[in-house]
């Protein structure tokens, strides 16, 4: 059987959870496609080279209809897998499960509107303004995904034939089936990698290096731990940022005001990662407490838990009972209790580290590519294909 992952912008972060699912697809012996629009200049993360990618140019209304119809003539699974509930995933599946009768699922890794302010957004435009939106070139309703549309499209979840989430909030909210953010842990396997080794390799080696290998944004408390690193003010300390934000200027901003602390590694493939990841003393995961990050189950979590590193999160959403007894969990947006962590894990890092193997184990157990191909057959095999 063929499925097909309809992703919204190959160029945003919905990439990575597009990739980790047709990675246990794979896992499950079914042909893999992921077929999207690309809105930016590239691919946000680097695909394995085993998972075939067909990239749309995406382009805003009313051009946008021609390349819905390229991508439609794309898709020729025998299921839909949609990420994310926006027109330009969900909205194009929906049209070709409703032409062709395909079977479709929704996964939802994130709450879309909390983006745009979660519960208090709402769209009441005066009559002129609207006209604007609707008409002047770069008006906002030409945007594929205005949160008006993620709305409409949210009402729309129970058309797919089963829905996947992976947070508390999420399955509150819609329901569906929960199927974590987890790992491939064969890829993600501490004993085949050498951390000094990859310190070296990536010039890491005269550090004690804490690290956050993903996009920094503002509710994700980079923030904090650089003001931590202010507060114990230990010059060998680094943050290494991996792959760095692709929708602003905001890792600009934080070199500019840390960039004493701050060491920026490019993107990598998926495939050099846990390379990469080997190289931290801590993977830093400091959640503030948005109702964004409330929504998620960030990835950076089971990199560091795969790569038995020690994890220094917050208490925020799922996080306490993702980590479990295995991480080192702080109240968010709390400076001191970030830096006294940091020098508790650093006085002990053997400790540190045993404790960073328990949260390997756990990762195995509960958050592994094999766990979540154990849900994902269920729910496949519940549906009439």
């Amino acid at each position: 059987m063929k499925v097909s992952l309809v992703v919204s912008d190959l160029s945003s972060g919905g990439s990575v959870r597009a990739i980790l699912l047709a990675q246990v697809l794979r896992k499950l012996n079914y042909q893999v496609e992921i077929v999207g629009f690309l809105f930016g200049d590239d691919f946000y993360t680097i695909p394995p080279a085993d998972i075939p990618v067909v990239a749309i140019a995406g382009k805003n209304y009313p051009q946008f209809f021609g390349s819905a119809r390229e991508l439609l003539q794309k898709l020729d699974g025998d299921l839909l897998y949609a990420v994310k509930p926006k027109p330009t995933s969900f909205g194009v599946a929906l049209i070709k499960k409703i032409s062709t009768h395909c079977p479709l699922l929704l996964d939802m890794d994130d709450w879309e509107l909390s983006w745009y302010g979660g519960f208090d957004w709402k769209y009441n435009p005066s009559v002129k303004q609207l006209y604007r939106d609707i008409f002047k070139s770069h008006g906002a309703l030409r945007f594929p995904d205005h949160p008006l549309y993620i709305n409409w499209l949210e009402n729309l979840v129970n058309k797919a034939d089963a829905v996947t989430i992976d947070t508390q909030f999420l399955q509150d909210r819609f329901g569906g089936v929960y199927v974590p953010n987890g790992k491939d842990t064969d890829m993600f396997d501490p004993s085949k990698y050498d951390p000094e080794e990859s310190r070296k390799l990536y010039g890491l080696s005269n550090y004690r290096i804490l690290m956050f290998p993903g996009a920094p944004r503002p509710h994700k408390g980079v923030e904090d731990v650089l003001m931590a690193l202010d507060l114990l003010n230990q010059p060998d300390l680094r943050l290494v940022i991996v792959g760095g934000s692709p929708y602003d200027n905001y890792d600009e901003k934080l070199i500019q005001q840390w960039g004493r602390w701050i060491i920026k590694l490019p993107k990598y493939p998926v495939t050099a990662m846990p390379k990469v990841i080997a190289a931290a003393h801590i993977v830093v995961v400091p959640q503030r407490d948005t109702i964004i990050a409330r929504a998620q189950f960030p990835l950076k979590l089971t990199d560091g838990m795969a790569m038995a590193k020690p994890v220094l999160s917050t208490k925020v959403g799922d996080i306490p009972e993702i980590l479990g007894d295995t991480g080192y969990l702080v109240q968010p947006g709390c400076l001191e209790q970030i830096a006294e962590q940091i020098q508790l894990i650093f006085e002990d890092l053997e400790a540190a580290n045993e404790r960073g193997h328990r949260a390997r184990e756990r990762c195995v157990e509960y958050y592994s590519v094999n766990a979540m191909a154990s849900t994902l057959s269920r729910i496949i095999a519940e549906i009439k294909i």
